[in-house]
């Protein structure tokens, strides 16, 4: 795998993205329904009537009776005069939620879908991170390898020459005590490696058993923004692209339009119409006349006070509440960008030169290391020497794939921070190792 394809893995089937998109299609599913809420409903049904005993008629008068009804068609369960209690064609909604309510939905919507890309974005950069960690893992084993190979070939020297009689003892030992300790040292980085596998494995949605082998040979710095970079450009940047940005503003402009449904409501009707029409049957005992038409209509418009008018103003009051607490996370939304691009582009600048001092003390170690092992092939130095230039070659190794795997992260970082989306991370830039790498 390399880096591309993990984030297209993530993408295509990180559990958090997948979430994040259905949420959108379920507040765009909302806003669908908010368009239509002016919109009757049908209702076709058919309802059976039995009464045995005693009833009382509109005059009062309590007498005993057998009766019974059939009907069907649009609006079932009508009842002696009354219209059917469920009606066949039925519109029931407040006017100010007809009003407003596709508005709030709309801009619910809105937020939700910047939500989504917020959340692909975060997931990125998580993928991206463990993508980077295992790599990071991967070279720290490698190197664990280098150095270990390098201590046996210290060991066989070292031994050699004490049987020879031309080295000490002391020599040998201290030589595979450096041995046992690499030996350690590469079987922790091995763990560390399968951990990360698994770790990314996990996010990406693979089979965590399945160990995941990185296709680079080694890391390299990805470069997407140089130290030079001016530091306001990319806050402003990142203040006009961030998708948690463009969410606040709408969760601020659908805070709003609840504000005005409630300042509307008191002086908007609710609307009730009812229509129903269908066949009816019906008549003493058993004795049922045949079916006849039968027409129910029934219009209300009616306006209301909550709780006295007590009410509405506590509902206004809280609907103002709302938008300032929308208002006051866009404004902690706007601080909270601008810090990260800050901190991301500072760790770029430091880790640049960073870099360059790395590739600096591979290069010398390197040196180092081949002069020593060159001169007590010859006999002519001391193996602590050697030993000590291989201990310092694993940390100058060591030290460089931190410095680069730290940049390559920061860049990402800063990438995420001015809000950059999936098709940014494509477009990587490597630079050559250093000389000896």
């Amino acid at each position: 795998m390399n880096l591309v394809s993990a984030l297209a893995a993530t993408d295509a089937q990180n559990p958090q993205v997948e979430f994040a998109r259905w949420r959108v299609q379920e507040a765009y599913a909302q806003a669908q329904r908010a368009n239509v809420l002016w919109l009757p409903h049908l209702r076709l049904g058919i309802a059976y009537n039995r009464h045995e005993g005693a009833i009382q008629d509109v005059a009062g008068t309590v007498f005993d009776t057998s009766r019974g009804g059939y009907q069907a068609g649009l609006g079932p369960h009508a009842v002696g005069q009354g219209s059917p209690s469920i009606p066949g064609v039925l519109m029931n909604f407040h006017a100010a939620d007809a009003i407003f309510q596709p508005k709030i939905a709309a801009s619910a919507a809105q937020a939700r879908s910047w939500g989504a890309q917020q959340a692909s974005s975060d997931e990125m950069l998580d993928s991206a991170v463990l993508y980077l960690e295992l790599l990071r893992a991967e070279e720290e084993a490698e190197i664990a390898r280098e150095v270990t190979a390098h201590t046996k070939r210290l060991v066989e020297l070292t031994g050699a020459y004490a049987r020879a009689g031309q080295g000490l003892e002391s020599d040998f030992d201290r030589a595979q005590t450096e041995l046992s300790l690499r030996e350690t040292d590469l079987l922790r980085a091995q763990e560390t490696a399968q951990v990360a596998s698994a770790r990314l494995a996990t996010q990406l949605r693979l089979d965590p058993a399945e160990p995941i082998l990185v296709q680079e040979p080694v890391p390299l710095p990805i470069r997407l923004f140089g130290p030079d970079h001016p530091t306001a450009d990319l806050v402003a940047e990142g203040l006009s692209s961030r998708p948690e940005l463009a969410e606040s503003r709408w969760l601020v402009t659908e805070a709003a339009e609840r504000l005005r449904r409630e300042k509307y409501a008191p002086l908007l009707p609710s609307l009730l119409l009812g229509v129903s029409y269908n066949g009816i049957s019906g008549g003493q005992g058993t004795n049922f006349t045949p079916f006849k038409d039968r027409l129910d209509a029934d219009a209300i418009a009616y306006w209301e006070l909550r709780n006295f008018g007590f009410g509405d103003r506590a509902a206004r009051n809280e609907a103002g509440a709302r938008v300032e607490q929308a208002r006051w996370r866009e404004v902690a939304a706007l601080d909270r960008v601008a810090g990260e691009i800050v901190e991301a582009h500072a760790r770029v600048r430091s880790r640049t030169q960073q870099i360059v001092i790395a590739e600096k003390g591979v290069a010398s170690a390197v040196e180092s290391y081949r002069r020593n092992l060159l001169r007590i092939e010859n006999s002519q130095g001391l193996p602590i020497e050697t030993l000590q230039a291989i201990q310092a070659l694993g940390l100058a190794r060591r030290d460089y794939l931190r410095t680069v795997i730290d940049f390559n992260i920061a860049q990402f970082q800063l990438l995420r921070a001015i809000g950059g989306g999936s098709p940014r991370f494509l477009g990587v830039e490597a630079t050559a190792p250093p000389a000896g790498q």
